[in-house]
């Protein structure tokens, strides 16, 4: 296959699944397209930066983005979006459109979103106050598209082991043993009100003597912040020990040290995680059952079928051939493969066709100009988990659903 009809064809796939808005190639990515597509049709070269154009717009609907992102040059993901990409892309052969995290409740969702807290300098405000075991968190979670569900969200932060052999507590038995607890704030303090009235919304005891990180259920929190963002009013972090007011300030890490580098904070910043469902997914238990299926099936005629005939043929989406490499994080490319060759009469059962293609291929071969031959079409498709960055530089984890071809037949 040609570089201009790959290109075209990763294109053509995006559009055909999808729908949007424009400018999300990049002109360096547009340009090579533009000249392999020339160079594969120089009678079209009008239509086919028209088409480009047009692709470009579909895109943007799909990843749900209003521009094309523009990251920041070294730009930190957060070891965690990576480690979630990994657990739900590490059995290719059984892909699912939804979320299936080991210990988490994420049901029906097929989006996870990222979010830092908005430090000082960023929020325009404190992030904490109080004493030194209370702390302010606020996240600004409007980039949760009001039509997705939030079916879960947690608190992830960075505990820091301490050295609990050198301070005392008395009679204490289980000093290496303390209490973080998670409030959502419902009314901050003000010049009127100096009481600031916080919900317990998760808590845990933990022992300080290791080194880990602790996640916290708020989903009921951004859920309330997502119907009502004028109530977010962010969360509070309170850790107890055994003897109050002997807790060191860098056990949980809840703001960035003066001596702590950028990078470094970047890896023990507080995180939140949206799990939302945005109503494109579906259960694709039956297309996983029916997988090894037709694999043994695609063996036991691998030699009876004639290479003219429908089959799935190889097509890598190389996401670098139009630029998008800088915003898509994980993976580089995917095997989309598609379908294509005969249907010659009479359909043989390997062909996989419907009642419906025998009918018509029967027609064809009688009276030809009466209906054309069954086409060569995707029968099964699976999905694909994509890690990339969204236009305010936060990290997104989506499965979409109809992909990659699984099987190919005569329809």
């Amino acid at each position: 296959m040609i570089p201009g009809n790959r290109s075209l064809l990763v294109l053509t796939l995006c559009y055909i699944l999808l729908g949007g808005r424009a400018d999300l190639i990049p002109d360096a990515g547009r340009r090579n397209l533009a000249k392999q597509a020339a160079a594969y049709s120089p009678d079209k070269i009008d239509k086919n930066d028209d088409m480009i154009r047009a692709f470009e717009s579909s895109l943007l609907n799909m990843f749900g983005l209003n521009e094309r992102p523009r990251p920041r040059k070294n730009l930190v993901i957060p070891p965690y979006m990576l480690e979630l990409y990994h657990s739900q892309t590490k059995d290719p052969e059984n892909p699912s459109v939804n979320f299936n995290f080991a210990g988490k409740s994420t049901s029906t969702a097929n989006t996870v979103r990222s979010f830092h807290h908005e430090e000082e300098s960023e929020a325009g405000q404190p992030v904490w106050e109080g004493d030194e075991i209370n702390r302010r968190l606020w996240f600004n979670t409007s980039a949760v598209p009001s039509v997705e569900l939030i079916k879960a969200a947690e608190l992830r932060l960075f505990r820091e082991q301490i050295d609990v052999d050198h301070v005392q507590y008395g009679d204490s038995t289980d000093h290496h043993l303390y209490r973080v607890n998670v409030y959502e704030v419902m009314r901050p303090n003000s010049r009127t009100n100096t009481d600031t009235i916080t919900r317990l919304l998760d808590t845990k005891l933990v022992d300080v003597r290791n080194s880990s990180w602790e996640s916290f259920d708020v989903r009921s929190a951004v859920t309330k912040w997502k119907n009502s963002p004028e109530r977010n009013y962010g969360l509070e972090v309170e850790v107890v020990s055994p003897k109050r007011g002997a807790l060191s300030n860098h056990h949980v890490r809840l703001r960035r040290s003066a001596d702590m580098d950028d990078h470094a904070w970047q890896h023990r910043r507080p995180l939140l995680l949206t799990y939302t469902d945005d109503g494109k997914g579906s259960s694709n238990s039956n297309r996983v059952a029916s997988r090894q299926k037709r694999a043994n099936g695609r063996k036991k005629h691998q030699r009876r079928k004639l290479k003219a005939n429908c089959r799935r043929h190889s097509l890598y989406v190389d996401f670098s051939d139009v630029g998008w490499n800088d915003w898509i994080v994980a993976p580089p490319g995917y095997q989309a493969y598609y379908c294509h060759g005969e249907c010659p009469f009479p359909l043989a059962d390997h062909l996989n066709s419907t009642n419906h293609a025998i009918v018509q291929t029967l027609v064809n071969s009688v009276n030809p100009l009466a209906v054309p031959k069954a086409c060569c079409v995707p029968t099964d498709l699976s999905p694909i988990s994509m890690l990339y960055l969204n236009e305010n530089d936060q990290v997104v984890l989506k499965n979409y659903q109809d992909m990659v071809v699984e099987g190919c037949g005569c329809r």
